[in-house]
């Protein structure tokens, strides 16, 4: 079953919450997001090929072993994303998309669009978040 969207589509909290237009429009955000990691990675991939370590200049050859550290950091960083898009794009197709892991609750539609591979309602991640901390805090006494 293929849904098109009408041009210039946002999903609005005055329709049916995960209706097919909103997993569709989801959807595609997440696949269009993937693409641009991909093209990047690439993009990283390439340049690194392009790049020599074999600089002379032993300040020159330190800032391009730190940079490709950062483009390094920065792949496997996409890398995981990339993983991150792939578990949205199976919970919608298990229809379980747009729903916090913790509570069952729908996660918000602005929660979504600002980062579609959110799992968790806002207020699920705070309790996470403040759990993380006091953690963090004892385990520093």
């Amino acid at each position: 079953m293929s849904i098109t969207l009408p041009q210039n589509y946002r999903p609005t909290e005055r329709e049916a919450f995960m209706n097919p237009m909103q997993q569709e429009y989801f959807r595609q955000k997440l696949l269009k997001w993937k693409g641009e990691l991909i093209e990047e990675s690439n993009q990283t991939l390439q340049n690194m090929q392009e790049e020599s370590l074999a600089q002379p200049d032993l300040a020159d050859r330190a800032t391009a072993e730190t940079d490709r550290s950062l483009e390094l950091r920065t792949r496997d960083r996409f890398r995981k994303l990339i993983s991150k898009i792939d578990q949205a794009m199976k919970s919608i197709e298990e229809g379980t998309y747009g729903y916090c892991e913790e509570t069952g609750e729908p996660i918000s539609l602005k929660r979504l669009e600002a980062r579609p591979i959110a799992t968790l309602s806002v207020e699920a991640q705070e309790r996470h978040e403040r759990m993380e901390r006091t953690r963090r805090d004892e385990g520093a006494d």
